[in-house]
C-alpha cells in the first residue's frame, strides 16, 4: 500500500505542485483545507485537488474555533509581536497543525505535509506543532527537499511545471506579491513588496480602505468585555447588536475595514534570522486591542499590570515563533487568564479615517475612584501625606547625589 499523507492544502500554485509532485513520488495524498475565513471558493479547490490526484478532499470549517479559541485570546493577552504585529498568519498556524494531526489520526496516516518555504515562520509554526501534537509523525516539506529544490528553483519552474501537468494556475500578473488570508487579517508580502521604498497601493487592499478613502462620517459603538474576551459589539448609531462570537467579529470587520482602520506596513524579524516586509490589514483586530487596553486601563490593579506587562512580549513571541503548543505557553496562559478575572464593563469607540478614539469606559470591577482622583474634592485623601511619601522615595536619590559629589571632590 502505497503511504499516506494528509497534505496542508490552499489550492494555490506551491501547494498545487507539491500535490502532484508528491502523487508522482508515490504517495496517497489527502488534500486538508482549512477553511480559517479566507476568501476561497472551496468547491473549486476541492475539484482541483481531485483532478490533480489526490484520493481525498477534507474541509473542515474553523473559523469560529479559530475566533474562539486563538483571536480572542491573543486579544485577551494584548499579543503584538515586535510592538506592532496583530499576528493573524501566526495564531492560525497552530488550529491548521492541529486539525491537520486529528485528520493524520483519524485516515491513520503516519505522516502530514505542508508548502512553507524553508527561509519562512509558517514551516516552524507547522512543524513545532506536529511534534508537539504527534511526536512520532513523519513530516513531508519539500522545500526542505534536496530533489525538490533541485527541480524547482523558484515561481518560473513551478509554473513551468504546471503547465506540463496541465495544473490549473489563476492569473496573478495583477497581485506580483503574496497573500495570506483569514477572518483576522490578510498578509501581503514578497514580490514588488521586497522593495522597502514601495509604497501601499490602495488597489491592494481587501479588507479596508485606505484611511484617506473612508467616509467623512463618525460611526459610534460600544464593545462589552467579560474577563477581557469581548462578548458584544452595540453600534450607537444605529442599534445593530452583535452577540455571537463569529457575528460579532465579521461585523466589527466590516464596520473598522469601511472606516479604514487597521493598516500596517512593517520589516519584521523573522524566526529564522531574516529580516522581511508585510502589509497587514487587520480591522476588527486592532479595534478590540484598543477597546481591550482601555478597560485594563480603569479595571486592573496596577502592580498585576505590570507584573503581566512583562509577559506580554513573550506571549505575543511565542505565538509567532510557533510555540502555541508548549509549556511555557500553558503557564503564560493561566496567568493571563488569571490577570483578566475581572476585566468586565464596556468601552465607547469613535472609528473615524483611521482612527480608533476611545469616548468613555465603565466597569463594575473599576478600581478608579472619581473622588479620590479629583483635584476639587478631598475624598479622603490627606494631600499632607505626600510630603512624607515623597521624602522616603527621595532617601536613595539624595544618597547617591552625595556619593557622586564626594567623589567629584576627589578628582580635582
Amino acid at each position: 500500500m502505497k503511504e499516506k499523507v494528509i497534505l496542508a492544502y490552499s489550492g494555490g500554485l506551491d501547494t498545487s505542485v507539491i500535490l502532484k509532485w508528491l502523487i508522482e513520488k508515490d504517495y496517497d495524498i489527502i488534500a486538508f483545507v482549512a477553511d480559517v475565513g479566507q476568501a476561497e471558493d472551496f468547491e473549486e479547490c476541492s475539484k482541483k485537488a481531485m483532478l490533480l490526484g489526490a484520493s481525498k478532499v477534507i474541509i473542515a470549517d474553523l473559523k469560529k474555533e479559530f475566533i474562539d479559541n486563538y483571536v480572542l485570546k491573543a486579544i485577551m493577552g494584548n499579543a503584538i509581536y515586535e510592538g506592532r504585529y496583530l499576528l493573524g498568519t501566526a495564531l492560525a498556524r497552530p488550529l491548521i497543525a492541529q486539525k491537520q494531526i486529528e485528520t493524520a489520526i483519524n485516515e491513520n496516516a503516519n505522516a502530514v505535509a505542508h508548502g512553507a518555504t524553508g527561509k519562512g515562520n509558517d514551516q516552524v509554526r507547522f512543524e513545532l506543532c506536529y511534534y508537539a501534537l504527534k511526536p512520532d509523525i513523519k513530516v513531508i516539506s519539500p522545500w526542505k527537499d534536496k530533489e525538490f529544490l533541485e527541480k524547482f528553483k523558484g515561481r518560473t519552474d513551478l509554473l513551468k511545471y504546471a503547465a506540463e501537468k496541465n495544473i490549473p494556475v489563476k492569473a496573478s500578473i495583477d497581485k506580483p506579491y503574496s497573500e495570506d488570508d483569514n477572518i483576522m487579517h490578510i498578509s501581503h508580502e514578497a514580490g514588488i513588496l521586497e522593495d522597502p521604498m514601495y509604497a501601499i497601493r490602495k488597489n491592494m487592499l481587501e479588507k479596508m480602505v485606505m484611511p484617506q478613502e473612508a467616509p467623512d462620517m463618525e460611526t459610534r459603538i460600544a464593545i462589552h468585555f467579560r474577563n477581557g474576551i469581548p462578548v458584544k459589539v452595540v453600534n450607537k448609531d444605529d442599534g445593530t447588536v452583535k452577540e455571537d462570537s463569529y457575528d460579532m467579529y465579521t461585523y466589527l470587520n466590516e464596520l473598522a475595514g469601511r472606516n479604514g482602520i487597521g493598516l500596517l506596513d512593517m520589516v519584521e524579524n523573522r524566526f529564522v534570522g531574516i529580516k522581511s516586509r508585510g502589509v497587514y490589514e487587520t480591522p476588527a483586530a486592532t479595534v478590540l486591542h484598543i477597546a481591550h487596553m482601555d478597560l485594563e486601563g480603569v479595571a486592573m490593579d496596577r502592580e498585576v499590570m505590570r507584573l503581566r506587562n512583562m509577559l506580554t512580549p513573550k506571549f505575543a513571541e511565542l505565538i509567532y515563533y510557533g510555540f502555541w503548543f508548549s509549556p511555557e505557553m500553558d503557564f503564560l496562559m493561566a496567568a493571563i487568564e488569571k490577570s483578566q478575572e475581572l476585566i468586565d464593563g464596556s468601552v465607547h469607540l469613535c472609528l473615524y479615517k483611521g482612527n480608533v478614539l476611545v469616548e468613555g469606559r465603565e466597569s463594575p470591577s473599576s478600581l478608579y475612584d472619581k473622588e479620590l482622583s479629583s483635584m476639587d474634592i478631598e475624598g479622603g485623601f490627606d494631600q499632607t501625606d505626600s510630603r512624607g511619601f515623597i521624602r522616603i522615595n527621595a532617601i536613595r536619590l539624595m544618597a547617591h547625589r552625595a556619593i557622586v559629589n564626594a567623589s567629584r571632590k576627589k578628582q580635582f
